[in-house]
């Protein structure tokens, strides 16, 4: 066990553990609530006579790299963060869609209509997004790449910017794997979908979208990312209300506004199925939902965990099957127009369906409308019975024209309160 001196432990801490671990491959040792610690572990791969001298080596060859990292961050702290934009004004983002800083500046528009959208402090989040990049001009990012973000938190602490102003400039980077935690603030949540959304609308506003082998953006993971920040933060946005924010900030510098909204809306919609495949469901679940094509993803995710409770239900492979079949013999047959004629139903069976849908239909229209799919799924797997009924003993294609007709707009009446949730004929059993 060795140790460095106290001094450093001002610097901030990533910083410290960031040169010890990666440059000199040491332990760095933390105490209960996670602070470093002025001590850090080596492994010598020898027995020594005297392990005096292997400490004394090793805290010989740490104190220079500390002192660089303790140089940067006073250097840095000179001057204040946001003069560091000057400096990306003359940094490329990318070659067609300008510069770094015209990236922040876009960032703090749409974080701002962001935060105005999801009850967020507009202020604040307008803020966040204009000192978003300025640590990539700071030494200490210059030396440590991997801080991005981590030193503009601390920059903007010692500046006196409001806390969740310097806690969004880290935030913005959040999720940055799969399971990685989300931003903690209104204001990161904003800068994190702008900052992601920004680089999608413009890769694809200059048609470079990503192919089978090449991603250099990362456009896949911070679309699911995106997914992600939406969903479990239970955002009622849509995804082309974002798209649309985005795209006022690129103005002209996107040509074709109505086709990158198009691709941009598509490619987002297309991530579905990674992030739930990832998380166990099921293709044909996801398949069932994507059939409506819900505008917004939470109301994406809502329509999945009902599909996905549904399928676990003693009746959902019979009205799945029964759903098929409904689907297979409309496709076939137009609907006729108008409501079920009640008089016209002769068979016992067709009128067991028709009580049934009309005793269930009040109890289930509430539930949709307040988005409570799971439930209402389950109140329609109470069809199971006199749907099978129905296919038993009556016949569908009558010779009779009125039957027929009422019979189709029957089934289309039973199909339809399923397919206000999910497409369940989808699903395989």
């Amino acid at each position: 066990v060795c140790s460095f001196e106290e001094r450093f432990l001002h610097v901030p801490q990533e910083a410290l553990i960031s040169t010890m671990q990666d440059n000199q491959k040491y332990f760095c040792l933390v105490d209960a609530k996670g602070k470093l610690l002025p001590r850090f572990i080596t492994v010598a791969n020898i027995q020594s006579s005297d392990p005096k001298f292997i400490i004394e080596g090793n805290e010989k060859v740490v104190r220079p790299r500390l002192t660089d990292a303790e140089f940067f961050f006073k250097q840095d702290q000179k001057t204040k963060l946001e003069t560091r934009n000057e400096r990306l004004k003359t940094v490329v983002f990318q070659a067609q869609l300008g510069t770094v800083y015209e990236k922040a500046e876009r960032i703090s528009e749409l974080a701002a209509c962001i935060a105005a959208q999801i009850g967020g402090d507009v202020a604040l989040a307008q803020r966040a997004g204009i000192l978003s990049k300025c640590d990539l001009a700071t030494e200490m990012v210059g030396e440590f790449p991997e801080l991005q973000g981590i030193a503009g938190y601390y920059y903007a602490q010692h500046d006196g910017e409001a806390n969740d102003v310097a806690l969004a400039l880290n935030e913005q980077y959040l999720p940055k794997f799969s399971g990685d935690v989300l931003p903690s603030t209104a204001t990161g949540l904003a800068v994190a979908i702008a900052d992601k959304l920004d680089t999608l609308v413009g890769i694809f506003g200059i048609n470079q979208p990503p192919t089978g082998s090449k991603d250099p953006f990362a456009l896949r993971r911070s679309a699911i990312g995106i997914l992600r920040l939406i969903i479990e933060n239970e955002l009622d946005v849509t995804i082309e209300e974002l798209v649309n924010f985005a795209l006022q900030g690129y103005g002209d510098v996107v040509k074709d506004h109505d086709k990158t909204r198009a691709d941009a809306v598509a490619f987002l919609e297309g991530r579905y199925r990674a992030k739930y495949e990832d998380q166990g469901v099921a293709v044909d679940v996801i398949q069932a939902v994507q059939a409506l094509a819900p505008k917004s993803p939470l109301d994406f995710d809502k329509r999945v965990t009902a599909v996905n409770h549904f399928r676990t239900l003693p009746e959902a492979a019979a009205l799945a099957a029964a759903n098929k079949r409904v689907a297979n013999i409309l496709a076939k047959e137009a609907t006729p127009e108008g409501a079920v004629v009640e008089a016209n139903l002769v068979e016992a069976a067709e009128k067991a369906l028709y009580a049934e849908l009309s005793a269930l239909s009040p109890v289930v229209q509430p539930l949709l409308a307040a988005r409570n799919y799971t439930e209402a799924l389950s109140k329609l797997a109470a069809l199971r019975a006199p749907t099978d009924a129905f296919f038993e003993g009556v016949m569908v294609m009558a010779d009779d024209a009125e039957l027929k007709a009422n019979r189709l707009r029957l089934l289309a009446q039973l199909r339809d309160l399923f397919t206000r949730v999910a497409d369940v004929s989808v699903l395989q059993h």
